[in-house]
């Protein structure tokens, strides 16, 4: 039988110590909660996030080891530049966050549901709308094609999730996202778990510990905050403005 630590309603910011979260499943921390802006900028502050299924209590996670994306080395590719060169994409930020959230809402093939329930869609809608979530979107004219989401905490980016509806639009979304956090001083981007596909895009694995350490420091950096609308990526993917 699994013991949780269930979080006080009163204490939207205390959760356990992410290093005592469990070996299996991998990561799994505490349960309850709510997904107020204030505790959830407060678990990602520490290395924590949520997910659940639709039909399980709320879960706080912090696996070990932990998926990471240096900013400075996710670059244009040559796979990426080829399929660039044969497209006309446009590349917009914050421009269509709750599409590009619905779109990786949205069943995929070989899964048999998702865990960006109603719940996190709206959740995640007021951080963007409170500033603290933010979205980079991929355009072929009016048809949104990839894009990638994810919270800002000080100077670290929390990755949720991308989606493609053409080959490389994910790609080219976290490529120019990492391009536009590296501007901005941002080093990492929290992939949290690792799966063949994003080591494949260039993610890297940290023990828990040293994933821990590292965002201590960066979440008290100032970061970039509000709309992040008016900015766009540096121009390897021929951003356009809307």
């Amino acid at each position: 039988m699994i013991r949780l630590p269930l979080l006080d309603s009163a204490k939207p910011e205390h959760f356990p110590d992410p290093r005592k979260a469990l070996n299996e499943p991998n990561g799994l921390l505490a349960f309850g909660g709510d997904l107020s802006p204030r505790r959830l900028l407060a678990a990602y502050a520490q290395g924590i996030f949520p997910w659940f299924n639709e039909d399980e209590p709320l879960l706080w996670w912090s696996p070990d080891p932990r998926c990471v994306f240096h900013t400075a080395a996710l670059k244009v590719n040559r796979n990426l530049r080829r399929r660039l060169a044969r497209v006309s994409w446009r590349i917009t930020v914050d421009h269509a966050f709750r599409e590009v959230v619905d779109a990786c809402a949205a069943p995929r093939p070989g899964q048999a549901g998702t865990w960006i329930v109603p719940a996190m869609v709206e959740a995640y809608t007021r951080l963007h709308e409170l500033g603290h979530a933010h979205s980079v979107e991929v355009w072929e004219g009016e048809r949104l094609v990839g894009g990638v989401y994810g919270i800002a905490v000080g100077r670290l980016f929390c990755g949720e999730s991308m989606f493609s509806r053409e080959s490389g639009g994910s790609r080219a979304a976290l490529t120019a996202l990492a391009q536009l956090l590296h501007r901005w001083d941002y080093p990492l981007i929290d992939a949290q778990v690792t799966n063949p596909h994003l080591l494949q895009l260039g993610a890297v694995e940290y023990p828990r510990p040293q994933f821990l350490r590292m965002i201590a420091q960066l979440t008290q950096l100032p970061g970039q905050p509000g709309s992040w609308a008016a900015f766009t990526p540096l121009a390897q993917l021929r951003p356009v403005a809307p």
